[in-house]
């Protein structure tokens, strides 16, 4: 199949390599220093010590260069879909779909959604819903990015841990063109499956990130420091539990416990989660994608949100000094 990646980050740049190893024609969408590297070097990709680099990725900046895709996986942050929405459908061939990897909730997350809500816009991520207008629902396919992954410098991937990449239709059928998309996935070396309801696998990872991700860009500590240390640990059980109860009225179920997913971050041991990596670099953070949207969907549920609102509410004036100031923190005593 004909791939593009756009927004070959961590993640990205890693389903392209397994993807391109695999078979498919890769290119990636990709830009500034990472995009001269791919171009230059190929992409290296770094797994339990094993480098491997792809050279034959076709990268980069121009979305209108690339057409005629089988699929466009969108890599990029939830805040930064907005401005090429209306140049994703153009990627595509005829039958092409776009599968979804952000985190937090996604602009389609009501589409297609059988009840009271469906078809409502996601305000915090899609304001005045141009994503919604540009893209077609029946062209998405959701999928929820599980591993971990950094880029050490640019043109280079490092993988932590972690491989799922469950996928699924919005209306939650078992078509042909998902089931296609899985198993390419597997022939990758991922662990992928097709979801009958992939909104509850999406607040299954979202219920880690809201959390822990603030968290650790507010604290500067790694996942195994957060769960191991009793007051955060707490917080994050507790804006936990405020999201399983907003999942929970919107439809969604949880299949692992409260306790069993703070485990399971834990055991990813000294990892630096994405925000913290963004902090660290002078990024824009992922907040409103992770976080407002949920205060948002705790509103229109009726749902209180205490722990998450001033989590928020600190995360948000860390990012707006953090931006306005250039501070960066990488590696550096505090």
């Amino acid at each position: 199949m004909k791939v593009c990646v756009v927004g070959a980050g961590a993640i990205g740049g890693m389903m392209a390599v397994k993807l391109a190893q695999s078979g498919h024609e890769l290119s990636v969408i990709a830009r500034g220093a990472h995009l001269d590297a791919i171009r230059k070097n190929g992409l290296k990709y770094i797994e339990n010590g094993a480098e491997s680099v792809v050279t034959d990725i076709f990268a980069t900046a121009d979305m209108e260069s690339i057409t005629g895709q089988d699929i466009v996986l969108l890599g990029v942050k939830a805040h930064q879909i907005e401005p090429i929405a209306d140049r994703l459908t153009g990627m595509l061939s005829e039958s092409g779909v776009i599968v979804t990897l952000q985190n937090g909730i996604p602009w389609w997350y009501f589409q297609k959604l059988e009840g009271e809500y469906r078809d409502r816009i996601v305000r915090t991520v899609d304001p005045d819903g141009a994503i919604a207008a540009a893209i077609d629902p029946d062209r998405i396919i959701g999928c929820i990015a599980f591993p971990a992954a950094t880029i050490d410098e640019p043109g280079v991937i490092r993988h932590i841990e972690g491989n799922r990449f469950p996928v699924g239709e919005l209306d939650g059928s078992a078509s042909e063109r998902v089931q296609a998309i899985c198993d390419a996935f597997v022939e990758a070396g991922f662990k992928s499956f097709v979801l009958p309801d992939i909104r509850s696998e999406i607040w299954l990872k979202l219920w880690g990130n809201l959390s822990f991700n603030p968290i650790s860009a507010l604290t500067h500590a790694t996942l195994v420091d957060i769960c191991r240390f009793p007051q955060t640990r707490a917080l994050a059980a507790q804006m936990m539990t405020e999201a399983q109860q907003i999942a929970e009225k919107l439809g969604a179920s949880f299949r692992v416990s409260l306790e069993r997913r703070i485990e399971g971050a834990e055991a990813v041991g000294k990892h630096k989660t994405s925000m913290l990596q963004d902090l660290e670099l002078g990024k824009a953070l992922e907040i409103d994608g992770m976080l407002g949207v949920v205060i948002e969907l705790g509103e229109q549920t009726n749902t209180p949100t205490p722990a998450i609102n001033v989590v928020y509410a600190l995360v948000s004036l860390l990012h707006k000094n953090a931006q306005e100031a250039g501070i960066k923190i990488a590696g550096q005593p505090v």
